[in-house]
Formats: C-alpha cells, sequence, structure tokens
C-alpha cells in the first residue's frame, strides 16, 4: 500500500475544454458542503440514503480518508469536477471497483450540482474519466448504473456513447429503497472507434 501522501502527487489533474478533473483535498470542504446543500433535493432520489452528519466536517474528513485509502489500495480515484474558467466546484466523478486480471474494468459513479446539470459538464467528465481508465490505466471495459426514472442520467451516459446492455433487479439501496438500475458500459473499442459522442 502507498503512503496516503502520494494520493496527489502522483495523479495530475485532467483537463478538459470547460472543465479540470482532480482529486480532492481538505481545501475543498466548504465548497463541497455548500455545493451538496444546496443541490440536496435534486440529488437525493438518486443517491444512498444521506446520514445526519452527512455534510459535517467530520464526515468529510472520514469520505477523504476513504477515498485515499481506495486510491491507495488502486481500487477507485474520486475526482472532483471543476470549472475552467471560475474554478468552481461543479461535481464529482469516481471509477471504483477497479478490476484488473481477466476483467479489466471499473465501475463510474457521478454526481453534479443542481445549478450546473443540463451544461454538458457531465459529458465532458465522463470523457476525461474514460480517456483515464482506457489509456492510463489500461482498462478494457467501464460501467455505469442509473435509475430507469432518472432521464438526465440516461442522457448523459448515452450522448457519452454508453451502451445500455440490460436492466438490474434491485440492484441498488437508493434514498432507502431497493432500486432497479439499468446498466451501461463503455469499452476501449469503442472508443478507439470514435463511437462516443461529444458536446
Amino acid at each position: 500500500m502507498f503512503a496516503l501522501p502520494l494520493f496527489r502527487r502522483d495523479l495530475p489533474a485532467l483537463k478538459g475544454a470547460r472543465v479540470t478533473l482532480r482529486t480532492p483535498v481538505a481545501g475543498d470542504y466548504r465548497a463541497w458542503a455548500a455545493l451538496r446543500s444546496e443541490s440536496r433535493s435534486f440529488l437525493e432520489p438518486w443517491e444512498p440514503r444521506w446520514a445526519p452528519d452527512e455534510l459535517e466536517r467530520h464526515a468529510w474528513r472520514q469520505r477523504l480518508g476513504r477515498y485515499r485509502e481506495d486510491f491507495a489500495r488502486g481500487v477507485a480515484v474520486a475526482f472532483f469536477i471543476l470549472d475552467n474558467q471560475s474554478g468552481q466546484l461543479l461535481g464529482g466523478i469516481t471509477l471504483g471497483n477497479i478490476r484488473h486480471g481477466v476483467a479489466q474494468s471499473g465501475h463510474i459513479g457521478y454526481w453534479i450540482g443542481e445549478r450546473f446539470a443540463g451544461r454538458g459538464f457531465m459529458a465532458e467528465a465522463l470523457d476525461l474519466l474514460a480517456g483515464h481508465a482506457f489509456e492510463t490505466l489500461k482498462l478494457h471495459r467501464i460501467e455505469a448504473a442509473c435509475i430507469p426514472a432518472n432521464s438526465r442520467s440516461i442522457r448523459v451516459l448515452e450522448k457519452a456513447g454508453f451502451q445500455r446492455e440490460g436492466l438490474l433487479r434491485s440492484y441498488l439501496r437508493i434514498n432507502g429503497v431497493w432500486q432497479d438500475h439499468y446498466l451501461y458500459a463503455l469499452i476501449s473499442e469503442d472508443r478507439r472507434r470514435g463511437t462516443t459522442s461529444k458536446d
């Protein structure tokens, strides 16, 4: 296991035309808590049930510690999505459940602040993360799951070139209820063939 300080040093930011992905740091707490708080009603229907102390500083420190541990173990990497012009925090995106060997795959999860939704930021973030997954981590396949009623997420994934592969019954417990999810996937050959769509 790598020492935790390597979390920042070994993972450079991923910069696109409009957004930059970089790993979260302790100083992000206020911006993260403010954006999550103002977007709570927008995010809660699509996320695991929020804990009573979800936005407290001690919970943030624990979250940051998990990000660092997962990165050190090579099983996940978490990024914040920042606007290139203003430097504002827009949301977050994580590549988790990273597996090598015969699987060479990972699973993507993401969120965006309500006032930034529908403006193409997440599609670009997905494209940047896909590039990192396929070109740097040498994965073959990345997956994402979304609740069938989440039309915004479906549009984002399909715009990014992900293909719907099926329905996962009672897949994740979201906001306290076990929910079916569509499974989407993007494989490295899709990207090389240029079948992914861009903003």
